[in-house]
């Protein structure tokens, strides 16, 4: 709508900046000539993206019209048509500051379409993806991504042509196929290597690579970085040193089959975890609480296994555990998977990366495979009396941070004294319209749950602070501006 294409120009023009979603361009001599990176990159996000023409960033993103409306549209289609599969722009004319306006915006494409790339330079060199600001090219991996969801290649089930059934523990490959012969009669049937195709265990007699992983005495001899490495930091960032220099307090490489690595991995964290004594004040009684629930953590280790991605692209890639004073993070390599993302976690019902590994997980690891992971650690970190954990759909990497707020409240002695500062100081900051990242970063506080629960909703209550979509409080576009007062 109109209304909103000036409201999003005169945002841009305020911040001087650019978005995930929204670039600018100057056309106000002609129509700027290469537009294919930006039409692939708002074309492979979920959220799509906006161009907004007659902004020059050159001159401090000044509003500067475009030369000829119509002309401009046609060529901008034009390009359009040079991308496959074809984007379809929808555009908004407006007048801002004397000047005629024009946005394009660009639909995210279906995922099984993707990448959308410009014909000229063919997938390989012509596919972007949108990160931050920036039109990047899309990697080898990215690639390999969009083509494994749309033909539905499996890697979990790929044969693992160096390894042999005599090296998997054979007591427990025979408990498996007798528990799942039990489960479903009709295997009972079947010849043994019948079953151990039925059940993903082998490809033409070679085990799968979930076999290995299940099954092998040491998966790590065939893949070496298909493991876990945890660390702990005696600070809040990689690089922090502890008094005597030392960059980690403990360093443990996890290996062995992923039951084994799940086992491990928590005895890790149960060792670094420091355990706080409650005492209720009703009944004296007295009981121990880890810094994070083990539930959570469990979950979110089992998911980093579970669902990582295995392709000969991220095989290299360990899953990390970092501790840090303040919080816990777990990283998977390889980002969501298929149509999910962030928002739509513990909610829909995702695609499954791994469906055979994930089936012996089930059995062997007591994962539920009933998608109530996310569900689960939102729960055990609300009933530890903790922040939500944050998930994060990096590129290449998906990551899930716990933090330890303690009773549901950061340790004010263990933050940074930005992090302490007055109202004052926020109320001066959001002068200009802020978002909820841009408080929590200018607080210096690591969760946008703790900055908007104590610092800006009290601000919000008390009249102080306003937000500029009142009538949608929960807005992407959501910014936070210093009420004007009223003296009378």
């Amino acid at each position: 709508m109109t209304e909103e294409l000036i409201e999003l120009a005169k945002r841009v023009c305020k911040q001087k900046a650019e978005e995930q979603t929204v670039e600018v361009k100057a056309a106000h001599i002609d129509c700027p000539k290469r537009l294919y990176d930006t039409l692939s990159s708002f074309s492979n996000q979920d959220s799509g993206g906006v161009i907004l023409f007659g902004i020059d960033e050159a001159a401090g993103f000044k509003t500067v019209g475009i030369y000829d409306a119509q002309d401009l549209q046609k060529k901008v289609t034009e390009q359009c048509q040079q991308m496959e599969p074809p984007v379809r722009a929808v555009f908004t004319l407006a007048g801002l500051d004397g000047c005629t306006i024009c946005s394009a915006e660009i639909p995210a494409i279906d995922i099984a379409e993707r990448p959308c790339y410009y014909r000229g330079a063919g997938r390989t060199k012509g596919a972007y993806i949108r990160v931050g600001d920036a039109d990047l090219p899309m990697t080898d991996y990215e690639l390999y991504s969009y083509e494994a969801f749309r033909k539905h290649l499996r890697d979990d089930e790929r044969p693992v042509e160096r390894a042999s059934l005599g090296l998997l523990d054979q007591d427990r490959l025979q408990q498996y196929i007798l528990q799942k012969s039990i489960e479903r009669p009709g295997f009972a049937q079947l010849a043994p290597e019948q079953a151990r195709e039925m059940l993903n265990l082998t490809r033409n007699g070679v085990p799968t690579l979930a076999a290995v992983l299940h099954f092998c005495v040491y998966p790590q001899g065939y893949f070496p970085q298909l493991a876990i490495t945890a660390i702990v930091v005696p600070g809040t960032e990689i690089g922090d040193t502890a008094a005597d220099s030392a960059r980690f307090i403990d360093n443990k490489r996890i290996e062995g089959t992923i039951p084994a690595m799940v086992e491990g991995a928590l005895n890790f964290c149960k060792r670094n975890m420091r355990t706080r004594t409650i005492i209720e004040p009703e009944t004296g009684i007295r009981s121990d609480r880890t810094e994070y629930p083990l539930d959570a953590l469990r979950e979110a280790i089992l998911n980093a296994l579970i669902h990582r991605d295995y392709s000969v692209y991220s095989e290299g890639t360990p899953v990390q555990i970092d501790f840090f004073t303040d919080r816990l993070e777990i990283h998977s390599p390889g980002g969501l998977y298929g149509r999910m993302n962030v928002e739509q976690l513990g909610i829909a019902k995702p695609d499954l990366r791994n469906p055979a590994l994930a089936v012996m997980a089930e059995a062997l690891t007591g994962a539920e495979n009933r998608y109530s992971g996310i569900p689960t650690m939102r729960r055990a970190m609300r009933e530890h009396g903790l922040p939500e954990p944050k998930f994060e759909d990096r590129r290449h990497e998906f990551v899930v941070t716990f933090y330890n707020g303690g009773t549901g409240q950061q340790d004010v002695s263990l933050l940074p004294e930005r992090s302490r500062s007055a109202p004052e100081d926020l109320l001066g900051f959001c002068r200009t319209p802020r978002s909820r990242q841009e408080i929590a970063d200018y607080l210096n506080v690591k969760t946008v749950f703790y900055a908007m629960k104590h610092y800006v909703e009290p601000l919000l209550q008390s009249g102080q602070l306003a937000m500029t979509i009142p009538e949608k409080p929960k807005s992407r576009n959501q910014r936070y501006v210093t009420a004007e007062r009223t003296d009378g």
